[in-house]
């Protein structure tokens, strides 16, 4: 196919930010990678890379291109693979995320035994409380809590999850407990990624903006603040609902508390879902279906 390869180059390069990183990428060598892309610039007549020392920056031409071609490689990877796997075992490689802490606690010994039913899977599983860019990064498949932003993927729903707003018995005895949403501005509130707080009130979704000293992208971080007094917050059940059941946190503001919010299975929109994604997704939603883990 005419510049194929040149344009798969000149995708990796933008993806990887360096024509190192993308010879890597590609198993080939960077002054390779440097000629295909002179060659596609030859071709088109145009500039896409300004090239520096430090780094590459994109041509408005260069931007245009990459915006039509960037989904090209994985497109033509699934082709490819749902021809020569069709009624196969799924092979090959597979790179997929979620939050850390869900994924450490939940997803990973699912994927894990998946892996062995289906060993040819190679598999590149990140766990980052960051939402990547599936596209950019070249993820197959991502696992999100809560509403979905990006309604250009399509998505699956794996499972329910609730938000509990709690407190230790150490804080509620020294500042008492909230009664209504408005006063949680008078409670020291801690707060993990998220700077809204989600209840239901009326029978309507309702959001509340959060201000707080005390921060930390870490779930398991936030629940040592909880439990050592520091303040109030809001968990998902996962982290909570033993402590909730022992008596060591307590629930407040049980009656504006929001039913469920979803876990989700959220993959790039394509003509043709691979095997290995389809096979992943159905293991992951029977499991959980099978053995509810909250």
């Amino acid at each position: 196919m005419k510049n194929w390869e040149a344009m798969e180059a000149f995708v990796e390069v933008v993806r990887q930010g360096s024509f190192s990183a993308a010879a890597i990428k590609l198993n080939v060598s960077a002054s390779h990678i440097s000629r295909l892309i002179t060659h596609l610039e030859n071709e088109l007549g145009t500039t896409l890379l300004f090239r520096t020392t430090r780094r590459i920056r994109l041509s408005e031409a260069g931007e245009l291109y990459y915006q039509h071609c960037r989904s090209l490689p994985e497109a033509l990877s699934n082709a490819e693979e749902v021809v020569s796997t069709f009624n196969q075992a799924p092979i090959g490689p597979f790179k997929m995320t979620c939050a850390t802490t869900f994924g450490e606690r939940y997803i990973a010994p699912i994927i894990n035994d998946f892996l062995l039913k289906y060993p040819k899977i190679e598999l590149d599983f990140h766990l980052t409380n960051r939402e990547v860019d599936l596209i950019e990064e070249g993820y197959d498949l991502a696992i999100r809590m809560g509403a979905l932003k990006d309604s250009s993927h399509l998505s699956r729903r794996l499972c329910d999850r609730a938000e509990h707003l709690c407190a230790s018995r150490e804080y509620v005895d020294q500042h008492g407990i909230p009664h209504t949403l408005s006063e949680l501005n008078k409670h020291r509130c801690l707060i993990g990624s998220k700077t809204h707080w989600l209840f239901q009130q009326d029978g309507q979704r309702k959001e509340v903006k959060i201000s707080s000293n005390w921060r930390s992208n870490s779930g398991p971080a936030l629940l040592d603040a909880v439990k050592k007094g520091l303040g109030i917050a809001q968990l998902p059940d996962y982290y909570v609902t033993d402590e909730l059941a022992s008596g060591r946190l307590i629930a407040l503001l049980p009656q504006y508390q929001y039913p469920y919010s979803g876990v989700w299975l959220v993959y790039p929109k394509v003509r043709q879902t691979s095997p290995k994604l389809q096979s992943i997704c159905d293991y992951l939603i029977q499991c959980f279906k099978d053995n509810p883990p909250f």
